[in-house]
């Protein structure tokens, strides 16, 4: 293996690291927010995407879960209170997904609590280097995305 290919097996190693190391941390978080790890993000992910409403697929693929698994999280988030499920006007077999008013306010205190628990966890990289960061992760994204399609035919 050249010197490039061992780069790039140390980058995807500590990609899949970093991505536990960090989901952890943050699910620890989460927790004191009185929300399972299964339940805060996919309500985050709900808040962040917008007042009119998000498709239950939409947060699935915003968080990497497959569409029947965010379902079962869906009810909880329902049945607590915290997520309301409405007809899409666009589409009636389609159902959106958006907040209850203790819905905002519980996703409120989590994001609250994420700008300094980020700040610790990035502290000392530059602008620059979480730039290129970002970067990288677009190109990455963008070519497992076209990987998945191009598997699946």
């Amino acid at each position: 293996m050249n010197k490039h290919d061992q780069t790039l097996m140390r980058v995807t190693m500590a990609l899949m690291q970093v991505s536990r190391a960090y989901k952890s941390a943050a699910d620890k978080l989460a927790s004191e927010f009185d929300l399972s790890q299964a339940t805060a993000w996919p309500a985050a992910m709900i808040g962040r995407l917008g007042e009119s409403g998000v498709r239950p697929g939409t947060v699935a693929d915003m968080l990497g879960l497959e569409p029947s698994s965010v379902v079962r999280v869906i009810d909880q988030l329902i049945d607590g209170g915290l997520v309301e499920r409405h007809e899409d006007p666009l589409d009636r077999r389609a159902k959106l997904l958006r907040l209850t008013a203790e819905g905002k306010n519980r996703v409120a205190k989590i994001e609250d609590a994420l700008v300094p628990f980020r700040r610790k966890m990035l502290k000392g990289v530059s602008q620059a280097d979480l730039d290129a960061c970002l970067r990288v992760f677009e190109a990455l994204n963008t070519s497992v995305k076209r990987f998945d399609e191009t598997s699946k035919s």
